[in-house]
């Protein structure tokens, strides 16, 4: 099994990109950590401390068990994440620690600056975990791989790499999203439609009811075609 670090600039990031296969992961017993660049403060309806609720309940929706799903706060400020020395440091810590071997981050293209800054800072900070001597905490790193999601403020279809399956994590998906009760329910609830058609569209693409899309920069390898779906 793997260690799985998913980064997002704001909590909801992670589950409305991939919280299918977030939740497919813990089923298949995969140690997933969700970091949470920001606590996504302030919005109009919500608060730091409902926003830390609905993320923790969100988490626990998309947990397996006896394979919890687990949540950190890195806590950078919203709206104004840059691109810097420390936070590449900090998110290195955090892979350091969670030994991850896989990282998850959100696509590079976007309208929201945090999600540009934390995809930049997530990337270099892939590399900032496998050097030595230097102040980090934590052992030297490599993760073997970094995958980005999307879950982006463009009006624009992805072009994904790949797609994995989510038809049996689907619901669980979309209940993790409605978690977010003061971002996704009692407003702009329409975006819940929108990601469910999407995840529906691109299960159609593979042959199955619903599919979550990624995008890697690094080949991936085919050891057979009895993985593939037809």
């Amino acid at each position: 099994m793997a260690n799985i670090l998913v980064i997002g600039p704001h909590p909801d990031d992670q589950e409305a990109g991939m919280g299918g296969t977030v939740a497919r992961l813990a089923a298949e017993g995969h140690d997933v950590l969700l970091l949470d660049v920001t606590n996504g403060e302030p919005t109009p309806l919500g608060d730091p401390e409902t926003r830390a609720a609905e993320a923790a309940a969100a988490a626990e929706i998309l947990s397996a068990p006896g394979r919890p799903v687990r949540r950190r706060l890195l806590g950078l400020p919203n709206r104004v994440v840059e691109h810097t020395i420390e936070a590449r440091h900090a998110v290195a810590g955090v892979i350091r620690e969670h030994r991850a071997q896989v990282l998850f981050v959100p696509f590079f293209e976007d309208a929201h600056p945090d999600h540009r800054a934390v995809t930049r800072i997530a990337e270099d900070a892939r590399f900032d975990a496998k050097l030595t001597k230097t102040d980090m905490p934590g052992e030297p790193i490599y993760p073997r791989w970094l995958f980005y999601y999307y879950a982006t403020h463009l009006r624009w279809v992805p072009n994904p790499s790949f797609l994995i399956d989510i038809s049996d994590h689907l619901e669980a998906k979309l209940r993790a999203i409605r978690a977010y009760e003061t971002q996704f329910v009692r407003a702009n609830a329409h975006v819940v439609d929108w990601i469910e058609q999407g995840s529906r569209y691109f299960g159609s693409r593979m042959g199955v009811a619903a599919a979550e899309p990624f995008f890697t920069k690094e080949p991936l390898g085919l050891t057979g075609l009895a993985g593939l779906a037809v």
